[in-house]
C-alpha cells in the first residue's frame, strides 16, 4: 500500500468533486449558435487512425436536445450569479483592433489569428454565456495545474489547456452519445490506443490526471506529423484522415486557413471556437465576468491498493456520501477498485487516516454481498464412464434402464441396496427404466 500526500487545495464548484492527486463554409449562421458544453463524438472514415470528435457547441433549441443533452446542460448550468464583478461600460461594442491587440498579448505559440469568425464567437462566450465563463474561470484553478504539469513535461504549449473546455466543459464524467468520454473525450480505441485502461469495471478516460497524459501523448503525436498546431487541432476534432484530404484538396497546403473550405463544418468552427476560449478565459474579467463562488473547498488525498474494494465499503464505514464518492473516483464506472493491480483511491483528506486504520474491516465489510458474490469455481456436471451417469456438485444421477435391479446399479457405484433406497426414498425393490437415482458418494 503507498500513501501519496496531496498539498493542493482542491476547489469544487457545484459540488464537483474529482481526483487530481497521483501521477482528444459552414451554411449555418454564427449567430444562430450558442456554446453549450455538449459533447457529440463523430465517426470518421477508416482510414483515420484518431476518432474525431465534435465540439460542444449545438443548436440552442430545446426540442432537439436529448435527455442526456439537457442533463449536460443542466449541469453546467447549475451555478450561482457572480454580483461583485460588473462591467461599467458596454464590451460588446469593442472595435476589432482591440480584439486583435489582446489575442497578440498572450504568451502562445500556438497561433491565435483575429477575424470576423473568432469575434463571433468571442461574442457568444462573454456576451451570451458569461455565467458559463464565470463557471469555467473557477473551475480552471483546479484542472489547469494538472494539464500545464502534463503539458511542461512534454514540452508543449500551455494554451492547449484550452482543448477540454471545448471538449467536455472541464465534466469529468462527461460522455457523448457516440461514446467519448471524460475531460479529453477519448473515444474508447482511442483512449485504449494511448495506454488508457477501458473495461467493464475501469474507465480511465475519466480519470484527469491519466486521460490528460493520454492526451498529451496524442498531441504529441499530431505534431510531428503535421507540425503546425493549428492543424493537430482540427485533428484532434475530426481526426487526421479527414485533415489528410483537406490537405490533398487543398493542392498540399498545409495551414489550417488554407484547408478551411475542405473540412468537415463542424471542425471548420473548432478552431476558432479554440481562438475564443483563449480570449475568454484570459479577458473574462474585461468584460464583467468574475469567478463563479465556491460551493465547497476540499483537500483530497490518494491511497493506492491492490485489493478488490466497493465504494460502498468505504461510504458506510467512513460516513462519506456515496456520490461524493463518486465524484472523487469518475474512473470506476461501477463503483469497484478491481484489484490485482494497484489502483488509486480518492478520498477526502480528512478520512484517509480513518481508512488507513481501518481497512481490514472495511475490505470485509459486506465482502461477500458487494464483491465476493461471483462464484470462482463451479461443479460442472461430470458425465461418469457408466453410461447414463453424470455427477453435479458431488451427487451422481443414473437413468435406469430396462432390465436393471437395484442390486445390480449397487454394484456398479460400489454401495448397498439400503443405501440406494434412502438416498431416493424408496421403499421397495420396484424401479422403472427411465426413471432417475441419486447415488450419494
Amino acid at each position: 500500500m503507498i500513501l501519496f500526500a496531496l498539498s493542493t487545495i482542491t476547489y469544487y464548484v457545484n459540488a464537483l468533486e474529482v481526483n487530481i492527486d497521483s501521477l482528444a463554409t459552414d451554411s449555418t449562421s454564427v449567430e444562430s449558435l450558442e456554446l453549450v458544453p455538449l459533447q457529440v463524438a463523430d465517426s470518421v472514415a477508416m482510414e483515420d487512425t484518431i476518432v474525431p470528435i465534435k465540439p460542444f457547441y449545438t443548436l440552442w433549441n430545446d426540442s432537439t436536445l436529448s435527455d442526456i443533452e439537457m442533463r449536460a446542460l443542466d449541469w453546467s448550468l447549475r451555478w450561482l450569479d457572480t454580483t461583485d464583478c460588473v462591467a461599467t461600460h458596454d464590451t460588446t461594442t469593442l472595435p476589432d483592433s482591440v480584439y486583435k491587440a489582446r489575442l497578440q498579448a498572450l504568451p502562445c505559440v500556438i497561433e491565435l489569428p483575429y477575424n470576423e469568425r473568432v469575434r463571433a464567437f468571442i461574442l457568444r462566450y462573454v456576451k451570451r454565456s458569461p455565467k458559463q465563463v464565470a463557471r469555467l474561470m473557477r473551475m480552471s484553478e483546479y484542472y489547469f495545474p494538472i494539464f500545464e504539469e502534463a503539458l511542461g513535461r512534454y514540452q508543449l504549449p500551455y494554451e492547449l489547456k484550452y482543448v477540454p473546455i471545448i471538449e467536455s466543459a472541464l465534466n469529468p464524467m462527461a460522455r457523448s452519445h457516440a461514446g467519448a468520454a471524460g475531460l479529453w473525450q477519448f473515444m474508447p480505441a482511442t483512449g485504449k490506443l494511448f495506454g488508457l485502461e477501458i473495461n467493464s469495471l475501469v474507465d480511465e478516460r475519466m480519470d484527469p490526471i491519466k486521460s490528460t497524459e493520454a492526451a498529451c501523448r496524442f498531441l504529441n503525436s499530431m505534431y510531428n506529423i503535421y507540425h503546425d498546431w493549428n492543424l493537430v487541432i482540427a485533428a484532434y476534432n475530426c481526426g487526421s484522415g479527414n485533415v489528410n484530404k483537406a490537405i490533398r484538396r487543398a493542392n498540399g497546403k498545409r495551414d489550417f486557413w488554407s484547408i478551411y473550405p475542405f473540412l468537415p463544418r463542424e471542425t471548420r468552427n473548432y478552431v476558432p471556437i479554440f481562438i475564443a476560449a483563449n480570449y475568454a478565459m484570459n479577458y473574462g474579467q474585461e468584460h464583467g465576468i468574475c469567478k463563479a463562488p465556491m460551493e465547497k473547498i476540499m483537500i483530497t488525498d490518494t491511497i493506492c491498493t491492490t485489493q478488490r474494494l466497493h465504494l460502498q465499503q468505504v461510504s458506510e464505514n467512513l460516513n462519506i456520501d456515496m456520490e461524493e464518492l463518486r465524484r472523487l473516483n469518475p474512473q470506476y464506472s461501477r463503483d469497484i477498485l478491481p484489484g490485482g493491480n494497484t489502483y488509486a483511491l480518492c478520498l477526502p483528506a480528512d478520512k484517509m487516516g480513518l481508512y488507513i486504520d481501518h481497512e481490514n474491516s472495511i475490505l470485509a465489510y459486506k465482502a461477500d454481498s458487494l464483491i465476493n458474490n461471483r462464484r470462482a469455481e463451479i461443479d460442472m456436471a461430470k458425465v461418469t464412464s457408466i453410461t447414463g451417469a453424470y455427477r453435479v456438485n458431488g451427487v451422481t444421477f443414473y437413468t435406469i434402464k430396462n432390465g436393471d435391479t437395484l442390486g445390480g446399479i449397487a454394484k456398479k457405484f460400489h454401495c448397498s441396496v439400503k443405501q440406494l433406497k434412502q438416498w431416493n426414498g424408496l421403499k421397495n425393490d420396484n424401479i422403472r427404466a427411465g426413471k432417475k437415482l441419486k447415488i450419494c458418494k
